[in-house]
């Protein structure tokens, strides 16, 4: 998938995103289980919002995206802030040739833009080819309840002054997968009208227990499954459930 456009509002639209409480997750980990080395890889990178706040933090950070065009909104945004961080167009289930890391983290639920269950195994095996002999794998996806209670059947909408968009989310082909179909409408300082743009996106997610076997399957000890950025397990209302796994 190419964003296209999206790529260069998504900063704007992304805006109220705790990134740092992803970072704090990282941090966190790392402490508690003894990672000596500081190579991270930030899979599905984005515009390299948290690459650039991993950076600042002092890990040595490389970031990784299908989309040339956020690809090329991150690179700006870290030669502007003189951060030194590596950027590659890769897809994570094809991932090849990058060496090995400290930390591999897939954030902000990008797990679930993969759209079979043999894409999501295939990103398990190359992370784990990419991981230092006792590296953590660290992700977040949606729950369930997210997806089907939230998600499901839902119009949400913006209306701001530069940027407003309608995003419409329905039922997707494969059972807990919902599409995002937004139109996005944004003005032009130079003309005074609204130009329109519109993506379709797609996310699915899976079970507790389906992730933690793939996992294991994939070499992977699970050392902790928690929701929504704290340290407590996941109840039938959370919303974000990350994954702390180790390399064996």
């Amino acid at each position: 998938m190419t964003y296209g456009k999206f790529a260069y509002l998504y900063d704007e639209l992304m805006k109220d995103v705790p990134y740092d409480k992803w970072v704090e997750i990282v941090k966190n980990y790392v402490s508690k289980f003894h990672v000596n080395g500081k190579k991270i890889l930030d899979l599905a990178c984005g515009t390299g919002e948290l690459s650039i706040k991993f950076a600042e933090e002092g890990f040595e950070v490389t970031g990784v995206d299908l989309s040339e065009d956020m690809l090329m909104v991150a690179q700006g945004k870290a030669a502007d802030k003189e951060m030194n961080v590596q950027f590659y167009q890769q897809n994570m289930a094809e991932l090849e040739g990058l060496g090995r890391f400290d930390v591999i983290g897939i954030f902000c639920d990008s797990l679930n833009y993969l759209q079979s269950e043999q894409e999501v195994l295939d990103t398990f095996s190359r992370v784990h080819e990419h991981l230092d002999d006792n590296g953590l794998f660290i992700f977040d996806v949606h729950s369930i309840h997210k997806i089907m209670q939230i998600f499901m059947n839902q119009t949400f909408a913006l209306n701001d002054e530069e940027i407003s968009y309608i995003w419409h989310s329905y039922q997707g082909e494969h059972p807990n997968s919902v599409e995002h179909d937004l139109s996005f409408f944004v003005l032009d300082q130079q003309t005074g009208q609204y130009e329109r743009y519109d993506e379709l996106h797609f996310q699915r997610t899976f079970p507790i227990e389906v992730y933690g076997n793939w996992l294991k399957e994939a070499g992977f000890e699970v050392l902790e499954v928690i929701a929504d950025f704290e340290a407590v397990s996941p109840q039938t209302q959370s919303e974000r459930i990350f994954f702390i796994s180790r390399k064996v």
